[in-house]
């Protein structure tokens, strides 16, 4: 069994905000992270949107975060949100199946069965289940703490205050 990438990049996506929840991320700060196009990202962000996973605030401070608790999130629910219209093997679709076996073949009931201790298994799980105590995945994906703010393309510090607030920073 193998899951697409669009599951698996929202899956990193839910992870990404949730390890920054004070603040709202950006699409890029995702891809960049996750090393994922914007493209494909935009559209699982989408989909994760319209699951009500995510919330999306449009414009110039706009991005995205978690739309409810994590420990509300469950990784099968997710999985499923994603994976639940393809058809797992080919007789797992009537009508498009051409599969010559399928009326005979015992095959399709063992996968039936994979499948629903795979998902019953992932139920069991919630995003704050990936994330609490998982020191490396936050060392991985927590963004820096907010930078001053520039005006005019300078800091609003100088000199050398500037280089050891951004030394302290770093």
């Amino acid at each position: 069994m193998r899951l697409t990438t669009r599951t698996n990049l929202a899956m990193r996506t839910l992870m990404f905000c949730a390890v920054n929840p004070d603040r709202i991320v950006r699409k890029h700060e995702i891809a960049e992270a996750c090393n994922a196009s914007e493209n494909h990202l935009a559209q699982v962000v989408n989909t994760l949107a319209q699951r009500g996973f995510i919330e999306t605030q449009r414009g110039r401070s706009g991005g995205l975060r978690l739309a409810r608790p994590m420990d509300q999130i469950g990784v099968g629910e997710v999985l499923r949100a994603f994976e639940a219209t393809l058809p797992f093997a080919e007789c797992f679709d009537l009508e498009t199946n051409t599969c010559p076996l399928h009326e005979a073949c015992m095959f399709r009931e063992a996968l039936l069965e994979a499948l629903e201790a795979f998902y019953a298994t992932m139920d069991r799980r919630t995003l704050a289940d990936l994330i609490e105590d998982n020191a490396a995945l936050e060392h991985l994906l927590r963004l820096p703490t907010a930078q001053p703010i520039s005006i005019c393309g300078t800091n609003r510090r100088s000199g050398a205050s500037a280089t050891a607030a951004q030394a302290a920073l770093n």
